[in-house]
């Protein structure tokens, strides 16, 4: 498809942009007092930190400086978590990196001053905001889907977070490119961001800011931007130059099908992507970077602003760095054109030019388009034509995506959304970068924004549920009505009246397409994850399962309870490829699918199977009816309704006897369902000794198991899906939640039979390969052979000391192993083979002495070869 036709107007170099907008943001006015702009001034810490979006598939690093992105970060670990945190790894565990940093810019007019606050920008190291003293401007994490009530409350998604930072703190903030320090703007940004696990939402985040002047200046014409420079490639390390092969561009919309009608997306979203998705060999492997990235603006302060979409590249110096610049004579601008002060088109330093290019409404042509503008083009100043070749091909790229003006008075507050969206399979073609530079149009023939563009859809979607009418006023959005004969129409409400000749809404079907303007925040979501427990055996492993949060909760998006069923997952390691199903229920429930005049359409949840035999059988008690008979070839036809034709297909596989059909099976099969759901006001019989409910209570025995190897396990809940909103079953994450667990002895086991402690690999030999057979280092991928060795201990108590000495007697290491007893791991610890010195081991005979707390010891070797 000719990315000509995907971006349509926007080709028009002399249009100016404006987003209409109806679910823009409205001025927020409040007066309630305001804050004190010199705080962040004083010699106070700034609570600093980062954050890691890791529930969906696009792993992102937020930090409280107003940056997201490890590029700009002035922390190197996860604040809750203490590990380190990807810049922007898409799809999850793949070691690839698709974003070096983007930052948060804002500018205004004070009176006869222009100022601006970056959070961070290409040539400059200053960083304009920060966050309040440690205690105050802590990151803030929720989660809808936590058993901690106080990690649940207000949640609005699977990962909350939330962090304040200002631009108010101007003590050790280095000073612009000309040597100017930084003035605030006395601004104070709210931010929040959401994601979410669900295979329709997993592949974005969602930013929410509050933007408020805390200072006693009337902020005019203000524009706001998101400043992204990407550095495509796989690994965590720059070294091999892949931060020089990026382009970007811009997409309108995108085209979407919908049962046979072809209708075109409004996405708006400025992207980034690898300039060939690094083949190996001519072939995307492993270690190819295919996918793409993007901002999509989804709600500014106004219903018009001017929108401006800027790239430049990022050379060896400044002087050089380039970046599409409209004729002088063309300029939107009251001001003449604008050497940014660098000698050369591309990167704008210091606030006046910051300010300049949020402001230049202009929409820059696509990366690839360099090489194409010539001397005579009568719109763009035409690159350095030795060069252009070099920039349509890739380079070091950045994108400002800015929006505005408006206004802010003292004390008011204006909202702005955004999504970061990442999309899979951009690249299909190991070869298409031969088109470059001089086929663009072609390049675009061989590249999918199909992944991009539905998820950037679905971004808004949450954001502003279509057909929901938040807040009661009759409005519920947009829709669109396809048709039998695939023909399309769309409309602002049902309140509107179509006069369209030949349309009749009788033979066409609805479809609400955006929402009535309100955040909504909200989508489809699977029903929350069972409780469960790990009891290891040798060779066994016993998950004990509590569903009752899975079987009661009501979507809430749709207000029911959808609870379908429950999948248990075994794997090797926490990434989602490793995990297997090793048992599976679900409820026996069927799909009726009904023919509407051109095909059988689905319109409604699951039946029970009593349902249907009640409806269509000759009595309720009718063994006999089995709605499998009716099938697409073979259609039930209703004896009263000539015209009522439908067929039955089960939800899901139907496994729903426990223990024959599933591997699950109820632990109190005769338990009815309890008097209460809340365990205080149940009875004592309907209870378990650890206070759950009897009723809900499951088992699975997974056998086979090697007692040398860790196994993560995991189950999952998922419900029946939404037809009304084209959604198919939803399962809560495979991977959160997963425990670990060797299917040995537990730590009890081992106290009340006496130490078997035993040590493996043993002899450890560096030559045996365990790494390539995934006994090391299976989630390290980019770190050295010698960062991933591993010797075992087994069969220990909870708490004991380990120590390994050498034939000499000199002591070579020391662990204390102190783990919870009920920690299914508790019986297992790794040495990695590094001394008390922070040496690797040479090869040798060692002993080891394993000593418990009630006095046990016991004594053994060890052999190394290195």
């Amino acid at each position: 498809m000719s990315k000509k036709v995907l971006i349509g107007a926007i080709c028009s170099y002399f249009a100016i942009l404006f987003f209409c907008n109806p679910a823009a943001g409205r001025v927020i006015p409040e007066f309630a007092g305001e804050k004190d702009p010199t705080l962040s001034s004083l010699t106070l810490t700034p609570a600093y930190g980062s954050v890691g979006h890791r529930i969906g598939q696009m792993v992102l690093c937020l930090n409280n400086n107003g940056t997201f992105g490890t590029g700009f970060s002035n922390s190197t670990a996860d604040f809750f978590t203490g590990e380190p945190v990807p810049s922007c790894e898409f799809p999850k565990e793949s070691n690839t990196r698709y974003l070096y940093a983007a930052a948060f810019w804002i500018g205004a007019v004070v009176g006869r001053d222009t100022l601006v606050s970056c959070a961070a920008t290409g040539w400059s190291w200053g960083r304009e905001f920060a966050p309040d003293q440690i205690g105050i401007g802590d990151i803030v994490k929720r989660s809808m889907g936590s058993i901690d009530p106080t990690l649940a409350a207000e949640a609005v998604s699977e990962e909350d977070y939330i962090m304040v930072y200002m631009d108010t703190m101007t003590s050790g903030v280095e000073p612009d490119y000309y040597g100017r320090p930084h003035i605030p703007l006395n601004i104070e940004v709210t931010q929040n961001s959401y994601a979410w696990s669900y295979s329709y939402a997993e592949d974005f985040v969602l930013f929410d800011y509050i933007v408020r002047n805390i200072g006693s200046n009337h902020l005019e014409n203000v524009y706001m931007g998101i400043y992204v420079d990407a550095d495509v490639y796989w690994g965590q390390s720059s070294a091999g130059g892949g931060y020089r092969d990026d382009i970007c561009g811009f997409v309108e919309a995108l085209p979407h099908e919908s049962d046979g009608c072809l209708f075109w997306d409004t996405v708006n979203i400025a992207w980034i992507a690898d300039n060939d998705g690094d083949p190996d060999g001519g072939v995307y492997g492993e270690q190819s970077v295919t996918g793409v990235t993007g901002t999509r603006i989804i709600r500014t302060p106004g219903d018009f602003l001017d929108v401006s979409f800027n790239w430049w590249i990022s050379n060896s110096s400044a002087a050089l760095d380039f970046g599409p610049r409209e004729r002088s004579f063309l300029g939107r601008l009251d001001d003449e054109f604008r050497d940014f002060g660098t000698g050369g088109l591309g990167t704008p330093m210091g606030d006046a030019n910051s300010y300049y290019q949020m402001r230049n409404m202009e929409f820059d042509y696509d990366q690839v388009y360099t090489a194409t503008i010539g001397a005579t083009d009568p719109v763009w100043l035409q690159p350095l034509q030795e060069l252009a070749g070099d920039f349509a091909n890739g380079f070091d790229t950045r994108y400002l995506l800015s929006f505005g003006p408006f206004d802010i008075y003292p004390g008011e507050r204006l909202p702005i959304s955004f999504a970061y969206v990442a999309g899979a399979d951009f690249h299909v073609d190991p070869n298409n970068i031969n088109n470059l530079p001089n086929n663009p149009d072609l390049y675009y023939d061989n590249v999918d924004f199909s992944d991009l563009g539905l998820n950037a859809a679905w971004a808004g979607r949450i954001y502003d549920n279509p057909g929901v009418d938040t807040d009661d006023d009759g409005d519920f959005g947009k829709v669109r009505f396809c048709c039998s004969d695939s023909t399309a129409y769309s409309l602002d409400s049902l309140g509107d009246t179509i006069n369209i000749e030949g349309f009749d809404s009788e033979d066409c079907e609805l479809i609400w397409y955006e929402g009535d303007g309100v955040p909504d925040f909200r989508g489809a979501s699977p029903p929350p994850a069972p409780e469960f427990w790990l009891e290891p055996r040798v060779g066994e492993i016993r998950v004990r399962i509590n569903g009752q949060r899975a079987e009661t909760a009501k979507d809430v998006f749709s207000r029911r309870i959808d609870f379908e069923g429950y999948r248990v997952y075994v794997g090797r390691d926490e990434r989602e490829s490793s995990f297997s199903v090793v048992g599976s229920y679900d409820r026996e429930d069927y799909n009726k699918f009904v023919w509407d005049g051109s095909d059988f359409t689905l319109f409604d949840i699951p039946y029970t199977l009593d349902s249907l035999r009640c409806l269509y059988g000759t009595s309720c008690q009718d063994s006999l009816f089995d709605p499998l008979v009716y099938s697409r070839d073979n259609p039930y036809r209703h004896p009263l309704f000539a015209d009522s034709v439908f067929y039955f297909t089960a939800q899901d596989f139907n496994v729903a006897q426990f223990g024959s059909l599933t591997p699950i099976r109820k632990i109190y099969p005769e338990q009815p369902y309890p008097s209460a759901l809340n365990p205080d006001s149940a009875r004592a019989d309907e209870l378990t000794e650890d206070g759950r409910l009897k009723y809900f209570e499951y088992e699975i025995i997974i056998e086979g198991l090697l007692p040398t190897v860790p196994y993560y396990i995991n189950v999952t809940a998922f419900d029946f899906g939404s037809p009304e909103a084209d959604l198919e079953a939803l399962e809560s994450a495979v991977t959160r939640g997963a425990q670990i667990a060797y299917a040995d002895k537990t730590a009890g086991d081992v106290m009340s039979g006496g130490l078997q402690v035993y040590v493996y690999p043993n002899p450890y030999r560096a030559d045996a390969d365990y790494r390539d057979r995934g006994f090391e280092g299976r989630m390290d991928a980019d770190r050295p052979d010698d960062r991933v060795r591993t010797i075992h201990f087994a069969n220990l108590p909870s708490r004991c000391t380990i120590t390994v000495y050498s034939l000499d007697g000199d002591l070579v290491r020391q662990i204390e192993h102190d783990a919870d007893p009920n920690d299914p791991t508790s019986s297992h610890e790794t040495w990695n083979l590094i001394t008390r010195n922070t040496q690797m081991v040479v090869s040798g005979l060692y002993y080891w002495v394993v000593e418990a707390e009630d006095g046990q010891t016991q004594i053994g070797k060890l052999v190394i070869i290195m």
